[in-house]
């Protein structure tokens, strides 16, 4: 997947790792991107840096996603890289009300969902297309906030399950899935967890970027902006227990 010549759309990319994508696509030679955010002045605003267009969207909304990917195919043509990035963290545990949960798994999980419902068939008549579903490293390891882990863990599920049902028929499927990042939402926790969180590894949103056209190049189904992420997921898998008691001595230096 070159982004040269292309025609992208990315969810919340007003700010954070969706802008940085942003930004950096149109400096790769793609021909439209499409910035689709709630927030339309701060979309606009990246939107007109980049000579694209921006649409606002909730993505929660199947019907939405169906706009975006209809407005912008009406602008430039046929959707080549879908980029499902939007995300919210809530935090909380099972304490939480059923809406909290409900709403980060309609944004965290079935945007993603909405997108391949609507891009799937266009992609498979076309005989190409590209998804990109941004999940986290919390959807391979975990996170202090119950519903945000969820969600991720079933955002990489589902981007796995695209790929085996849809990989060998044209359609590219990669999931990303950073670590810290800084971002609003990184920096929204507080200092305590963001330590914990980063390690002392935070990367900046345009480090992202990079690592996302690298991975989109190689087409690489797990993009991993942080390194260290892919060692934490083979270390859980050797010796799940060991990783649970690790993490059990994580969850009580951040409470």
């Amino acid at each position: 997947m070159e982004l040269n010549g292309k025609v992208v759309v990315v969810t919340g990319g007003a700010s954070g790792i969706g802008a940085a994508m942003v930004r950096r696509f149109a400096a790769e030679g793609a021909r439209g991107v499409v910035v689709a955010d709630r927030d339309i002045e701060a979309a606009s605003q990246v939107a007109k840096d980049i000579s694209g267009l921006a649409v606002q969207v909730d993505v929660s909304v199947a019907t939405d996603i169906e706009r975006v990917v209809d407005v912008a195919t009406a602008q430039y043509g046929p959707v080549d890289l879908f980029c499902s990035n939007a995300g919210i963290a809530v935090p909380g545990g099972i304490e939480l009300p059923d809406e909290v949960w409900n709403q980060t798994w309609d944004v965290n999980l079935m945007a993603h969902v909405h997108a391949a419902r609507t891009l799937v068939p266009r992609m498979l008549e076309r005989g190409s297309g590209y998804l990109l579903n941004t999940a986290s490293a919390a959807g391979l390891l975990s996170q202090f906030d119950a519903p945000y882990a969820v969600t991720k863990h079933a955002a990489v599920s589902f981007a796995e399950w695209l790929a085996i049902t849809y990989g060998a028929r044209g359609i590219g499927v990669s999931c990303l899935c950073p670590g810290a990042v800084d971002t609003p939402m990184f920096r929204s926790a507080s200092e305590v967890r963001q330590e914990l969180m980063s390690g002392g590894h935070e990367l900046t949103a345009d480090d992202v970027a990079q690592t996302v056209v690298d991975g989109l190049r190689d087409e690489r189904f797990l993009i991993l902006p942080h390194e260290e992420v892919l060692t934490y997921y083979q270390s859980k898998a050797e010796d799940i227990d060991r990783w649970l008691r690790g993490m059990q001595k994580l969850h009580a230096k951040a409470d």
